[in-house]
């Protein structure tokens, strides 16, 4: 281990000289690639300085207690010794995680989609506090989000939404919430008191950048349309709205929130490039290994993910048997701990298949 860390100090000090060359400067894209490289390895090398200089304290303490006459002085080292040993131990572990092979998508910024599913409007109703659920813990993450289309539900939420989120590690954070989320309570419909069972599902796409997927202009068949959503004095005047159809594959993106023809396009290619890598990295996942669609945070939207219960105020996570009984707290964003124990469950998982 610490020969790999000395190693990725001797890069983060190479990377340190280049980024401040002035034909690495110019170069925007090289600049950005380089920035971001610095960050993640200086986040590594603060702590490997940290480890370096406890055990040199170790050492130092050890070094009093087996050759010191005065025994005042090693019972001090002594005591020194317990703080530090555990410190140590516990900095290791951290450094040792770090050091883990990451998912190269983990830093990307991603496309968050929530669709309604079986449940008719509670369903729809479920979508929309899903999204609000979503948009808390973004707000807490000090992320920033911007809203690609929706489609309203006839009495509340959303038949589907889609969103743009950026900021630091969003999909390594986001990329577990993939797949079926299922709600047990009484809809606001429902007259005799019954508890329902509706779904949403929930996708996180890492965000394609136009050098990850190539699109071919004449494959896309672009379609406009008048705005039902906001846009002021302009929806149902002009054809803002675009539909895209990608004819190889037939997906179909749309986007209407923008007041801008050329905006609306903008984005509907965004999200059209990250349906088509994400449709690219499960192919090469599933190419990897076979039982890859086994493993925590598949993405698999088949599969039931998440059960919010509201009579027993519970939420369980099936695919690592997690549950907590503060649904609220949950609803209103804090979904950290869940995502903690996933991430935990696939590092272990990782471990067992022999990738880490």
């Amino acid at each position: 281990m610490l020969e790999q860390l000395e190693s990725i100090k001797e890069r983060f000090e190479e990377v340190e000289q280049q980024i401040v060359q002035p034909e690495i400067v110019s170069d925007q894209k090289q600049f950005s690639k380089l920035s971001k490289e610095y960050k993640d390895l200086g986040k590594i090398v603060a702590k490997y300085q940290t480890f370096k200089k406890l055990l040199t304290d170790i050492e130092g303490s050890k070094e009093i207690i087996n050759n010191e006459k005065d025994e005042d002085l090693r019972e001090m080292a002594k005591e020194e010794l317990t703080d530090l040993q555990p410190k140590l131990n516990e900095l290791e572990a951290e450094l040792r995680e770090m050091l883990m092979p990451r998912d190269p998508n983990d830093s990307r910024n991603v496309i968050l989609e929530v669709r309604a599913g079986t449940g008719g409007d509670e369903a729809s109703i479920f979508a929309g506090d899903l999204f609000r659920m979503y948009q808390r813990f973004i707000e807490k993450m000090g992320w920033r989000m911007t809203l690609m289309d929706h489609t309203d539900g006839s009495t509340g939420g959303y038949k589907e939404i889609i969103v743009q989120v950026e900021g630091e590690d969003v999909y390594g954070k986001m990329k577990f919430e993939s797949g079926v989320h299922r709600v047990q309570r009484v809809p606001v419909t429902e007259s005799q008191g019954r508890v329902h069972t509706s779904a949403a599902s929930v996708a996180v796409l890492p965000e394609a950048e136009e050098v990850d997927v190539e699109i071919n202009m004449g494959d896309i068949r672009m379609d406009t349309f008048q705005s039902s959503g906001a846009g002021g004095q302009s929806v149902n005047t002009t054809y803002s709205a675009v539909r895209l159809t990608h004819i190889p594959s037939g997906l179909v993106v749309s986007c209407q929130d923008e007041r801008s023809q050329h905006k609306n396009k903008d984005r509907a290619l965004t999200v059209l490039r990250s349906r088509l890598y994400e449709i690219a990295l499960q192919k090469h996942n599933d190419a990897i290994s076979a039982e890859r669609k086994g493993m925590v945070g598949s993405g698999d939207r088949s599969d039931k993910i998440r059960t919010y219960n509201y009579p027993q105020s519970r939420v369980t996570d099936h695919r690592i048997g997690y549950t907590v009984y503060n649904l609220p707290t949950v609803m209103d964003g804090e979904i950290g701990d869940f995502i903690e124990n996933l991430r935990i469950a696939e590092n272990a998982d990782r471990m067992k298949e022999g990738t880490v």
